[in-house]
């Protein structure tokens, strides 16, 4: 890391600039950084490589959201599969994406991005990602149906994550150019956001225990919408 300083006092003042690969320091920006991957990323990436892939595979691929339930049983699909890491980004899921297009599963139901948005990666970034993402899967699976479905609601009234709160200008303005995404490249949108938003926009508290994550009753819900909108058989 290289450090620039410059260094005033009494008529000086002091000013710092850490540079650093793949970030962004502009006034009134967050530092980002596109190479964060969480700790367990590597051992599941590992796992996820070792099993064998099947053409009826429904793969779910995503963050945590995703990893946190088993979808066979909760859809009672045979054929679905966990490709959820905990703490992932958009640029994590296109580092680790030949391991679920080399299979050309059936089915992608794709959630991503509460977590670059957590971590001030810019939405237009995210965006290009999501681009990047569906041209690699078009390409490398072109017979796979892919589904893009909308980053939901948060809860600020917990507090446990508080990056994450309070982000709700960022989760429209990418839903609405998802929305966008999909129209122009012809892909299923599932719009989950409004089925778990509250009258104030917030992720309803039945559906949550954190403000983030998903309740039992909150994964329910989600399985209902997938079997209402006939996505899952």
């Amino acid at each position: 890391m290289k450090l620039i300083t410059k260094f005033m006092w009494a008529g000086f003042f002091t000013a710092s600039v850490a540079v650093l690969p793949n970030t962004a320091t502009a006034q009134g920006e967050a530092a980002w950084d596109s190479t964060y991957r969480p700790s367990t990323y590597q051992v599941q990436v590992d796992q996820f490589r070792a099993y064998p892939n099947s053409r009826k595979d429904i793969v779910f691929l995503g963050n945590s959201l995703t990893a946190h339930p088993d979808w066979s049983e909760l859809l009672d699909a045979k054929h679905a599969r966990n490709r959820g890491i905990s703490g992932d980004i958009t640029y994590g899921v296109l580092e680790r994406l030949d391991e679920v297009t080399e299979g050309k599963p059936s089915k992608i139901f794709l959630l991503i991005g509460i977590n670059d948005i957590s971590r001030s990666i810019p939405d237009s970034l995210i965006l290009n990602n999501y681009k990047k993402i569906v041209k690699r899967i078009k390409t490398e699976t072109p017979a796979t149906k892919l589904y893009i479905q909308t980053l939901l609601p948060t809860n600020n009234n917990f507090t446990k994550f508080k990056r994450h709160y309070n982000r709700e200008e960022n989760v429209y303005w990418l839903n609405k150019e998802l929305k966008k995404l999909a129209a122009e490249e012809k892909i299923t949108l599932i719009d989950l956001h409004p089925e778990f938003a509250d009258n104030e926009g917030r992720l309803i508290e039945a559906y949550t225990h954190d403000g983030l994550h998903l309740t039992h009753e909150g994964y329910k819900k989600w399985a209902e919408i997938l079997k209402r909108g006939k996505y899952i058989k």
